[in-house]
């Protein structure tokens, strides 16, 4: 996709700073540029706005350029919930800053095929990283297990991913590819994750578990996805009942 699309390019500029916002709080001005987020670094506004999302309520310590001198900053987005074009509710870290493309300036920009390597590399570990922060927030309380989605869900993305055209079907795509492949390798019985597991206990015995503790095993882990999978329904149910 980055290939055929390219990349995201627009820069991460301050066009405005809303008023009582993270950003205001944190001392944003107008015309600063993002260079860094804790180290890592920004290409795009884009890119900017995928780390800010995923990290409410957590402090983040951005580079930026100003009047050419290099500024630090430590921000802490507020958690909001907010609707996309298709009417379904997230909620997403916000800093409370504006952007306005300017004449001339370009959205994307091509790239070769190491660098699409790259970009794509880059995009299964965010999936991969963002998976677990979630999964770590509800462990402490911090999430919201009405998140988890289900069959249904997937579904209803599916409809609105083909209605907004190819380029969204496909990136759906990807991205389940990746969830689904990242929640096959729990260390879950009855999935795969759990026959590495039995393996990796197989080598440290010397020997297999017996067929008993395999079969306990695998219906621990039935047990497991089944709650699971009715839990991300009933998610699913009420959402669309709300809707």
């Amino acid at each position: 996709m980055a290939l055929y699309y390219g990349k995201p390019s627009t820069i991460a500029r301050v066009d405005g700073v809303v008023a009582d916002g993270a950003a205001a709080a944190a001392g944003f001005k107008i015309g600063d540029v993002v260079l860094q987020i804790d180290g890592k670094p920004i290409e795009s506004f884009a890119d900017m706005q995928r780390i800010v999302a995923m990290n409410a309520g957590s402090a983040l310590t951005f580079q930026v350029k100003r009047d050419g001198a290099i500024v630090s900053l430590t921000a802490t987005p507020a958690l909001l919930e907010r609707k996309d074009p298709f009417g379904n509710s997230h909620r997403l870290g916000v800093l409370g800053i504006e952007h306005k493309s300017q004449a001339g300036e370009a959205s994307t920009a091509p790239v070769g095929v190491a660098e699409a390597l790259k970009i794509g590399v880059e995009q299964v570990w965010f999936i991969i990283t963002s998976t677990f922060k979630f999964l770590g927030s509800l462990f402490v309380g911090h999430g919201n297990p009405n998140d988890v989605s289900g069959v249904l869900g997937i579904a209803k993305m599916s409809g609105q991913a083909a209605s907004a055209g190819f380029q969204f079907v496909i990136n759906l795509c990807a991205v389940l590819s990746v969830s689904i492949g990242l929640l096959n390798l729990f260390p879950i019985p009855l999935l795969d994750g759990g026959h590495l597991m039995f393996y990796a206990a197989e080598v440290l015995r010397g020997r297999p578990l017996s067929e008993r503790t395999q079969e306990m095993g695998f219906r621990i882990g039935l047990g497991l996805v089944l709650m699971l999978m009715v839990f991300a329904t009933y998610n699913d149910i009420l959402r669309m009942a709300a809707s």
